[in-house]
């Protein structure tokens, strides 16, 4: 009967998380309360509520860095909340594979005048639905200061971007996205495996930390019929 409670009490807390993560007010690069703040606030026992990270975290709703805490990252189904829509795949239930391109530093001279540098690290990925088919590729740009130039060398920890930056301080604030449609040009159309024209959804996203500092420029190309543009409006009910 304990055991019963006690797996209520994680259960209630993995579903209230979830449903702040998925419903954006938790949004990918969000960095979680302490444990003992979430302890209270869920009226749990520590043990209880690092059982419910520790099941939010096999899940990929979220990720632990020593020293920085836990930071969500629902990447793949979810990729951005906080801006108002969901880039979310037509199966939610899909898993999405995630190749990495490149990841060198780059001299950028046309974004000096925006963001103050020229010199900054690059990371393209492309992401593959379960059938193998192509269905986004992102282009990330980041200040190579603050300890983030050693990228190229050192690499992603835990291959994830969010929980990289984070690490070094970077942990997202506010930031402005645009979002359109255009035909793929001949480089992205290869990459994506796609003939040449073909439209796809267009998502420039750019953020800033707690400090106001640039922290990232990234140009997602979406594959309209993987995802989908939600937005709200209006009182929720």
């Amino acid at each position: 009967m304990i055991r019963q409670v006690r797996f209520d009490k994680k259960q209630r807390v993995v579903d209230e998380l979830i449903r702040r993560i998925e419903s954006g007010l938790m949004e990918d690069g969000f960095q979680l309360p302490g444990e003992h703040q979430l302890a209270q606030e869920f009226k749990v026992s520590r043990g209880t509520l690092r059982e419910a990270l520790a099941e939010l975290k096999r899940r990929n709703y979220i990720a632990t860095q020593s020293g920085v805490g836990s930071i969500v990252t629902f990447d793949g189904v979810v990729l951005d909340q906080r801006s108002g829509w969901a880039q979310a795949l037509a199966d939610s239930g899909a898993l999405i594979n995630t190749e990495v391109l490149r990841l060198e530093a780059v001299t950028r001279p046309d974004l000096l005048p925006r963001f103050g540098t020229d010199q900054f690290i690059t990371l393209d990925r492309r992401r593959r639905s379960t059938d193998g088919k192509l269905v986004s590729l992102e282009r990330s740009l980041m200040p190579a200061t603050g300890g983030l130039e050693s990228l190229p060398r050192v690499g992603l920890i835990d291959n994830s971007l969010t929980i990289t930056l984070a690490a070094y301080g970077y942990i997202g604030e506010r930031g402005d996205q645009w979002i359109g449609a255009e035909p793929l040009n001949a480089e992205d159309a290869e990459l994506l495996g796609r003939p040449v024209g073909t439209v796809f959804l267009k998502a420039l996203r750019t953020t800033y930390d707690r400090q106001n500092r640039f922290m990232e420029q990234v140009e997602s190309l979406l594959d309209p019929v993987h995802f989908r543009l939600h937005l709200q409006f209006g009182n929720p009910q």
